[in-house]
Parts: C-alpha cells; sequence; structure tokens
C-alpha cells in the first residue's frame, strides 16, 4: 500500500513540474515564424535565410556543457541582426545580439541548455524592402589548451597580506 502511495506521489509531482520544464523550453514565436530544431554540429553548419517579417525562420540549438562554439552572423543589409536567447532562462532579454556584440559569438558552455537563434530585421530602422538575406555560422571549436599560469615578475613593492575576514 505505501508502495502505491509513493509512486502515486512521484507521479503527482513529475505531472506538476513537466508543464514549467516545457515551458522553459519552448519558445515565443512571432506571427509567421517556423521554427527549426537543430542538433550540435560535429562539422561547421551554415543556416541560409531571409528576415522577411511574418515568415522568417528561428532556430534551436541544444548545448551541452563543456561544449565550445562560435557563431558568425553575414548580410549585406545594415538592418538585419541575430539575437541569441537561453530558452532555461526566465528572463527574455538576448544574451548575444550582433546589433551590439558585433558580428561573432564564441564560448565555451557552462551548463545543458537550448538556445534560440533568431535572425530579424530592425522594425525602427528607416528602410527600403521587407527583410534582407543573412548566413548564419555554427562552428564547433577543439578545446582551447590550458595555458600555464605567467611566472610573477619581480618587483619593488611587496604583495600586501591577504585580508582577514
Amino acid at each position: 500500500m505505501k508502495d502505491l502511495s509513493v509512486r502515486i506521489v512521484f507521479a503527482a509531482l513529475a505531472l506538476l513540474f513537466l508543464p514549467a520544464f516545457a515551458m522553459a523550453q519552448t519558445p515565443q514565436l512571432d506571427p509567421g515564424e517556423k521554427l527549426e530544431k537543430l542538433q550540435f554540429p560535429a562539422v561547421t553548419m551554415q543556416l541560409k535565410g531571409w528576415t522577411k517579417f511574418g515568415s522568417g525562420h528561428v532556430y534551436t540549438l541544444p548545448v551541452r556543457a563543456g561544449q565550445h562554439v562560435k557563431i558568425d552572423f553575414s548580410t549585406r543589409s545594415k538592418f538585419a541582426f541575430l539575437a541569441i536567447f537561453d530558452l532555461s532562462k526566465p528572463d527574455d532579454e538576448a544574451f548575444f545580439g550582433t546589433d551590439e556584440d558585433g558580428l561573432s559569438f564564441q564560448t565555451t558552455v557552462k551548463e545543458n541548455t537550448t538556445w534560440l537563434l533568431r535572425p530579424y530585421y530592425s522594425k525602427v530602422s528607416p528602410r527600403r524592402g521587407l527583410g534582407a538575406p543573412f548566413s548564419i555560422l555554427i562552428e564547433p571549436l577543439a578545446a582551447a589548451p590550458q595555458q600555464p599560469p605567467e611566472p610573477e615578475s619581480p618587483s619593488l613593492f611587496p604583495k600586501a597580506p591577504p585580508k582577514a575576514k
């Protein structure tokens, strides 16, 4: 009898937490956007598309802790950008955007998660046309070799003793 009640409790808890986890990993799409689910590539992957408002593509990319990755965005338009979001985070802020951070992003992933790659055409910029072509390169990188710490150079001043708490 106790075994059955424990199973029921675990099943209820699983059902309680499943929707919250699923919501954290489900991206909110703009009207007309199409979602493409990617797998982390073994070699460089190139995505090409068009930032046409109302029918653009967004991509989910699962990443694992310890993976090294470089993402490059290129376009001929000065009004097309790429934003990268972490779907495991509750906020709606991009952690990388080509409008402010440059066209290339390189990192070592700290935790297992899923990223949302959203190419977009700026709605606030004066422009002609409804979109622009773009290219995204996703490149897995080899682990960077650990650099030995540099030997300390001699100093005229002695180091301060560590502060006691």
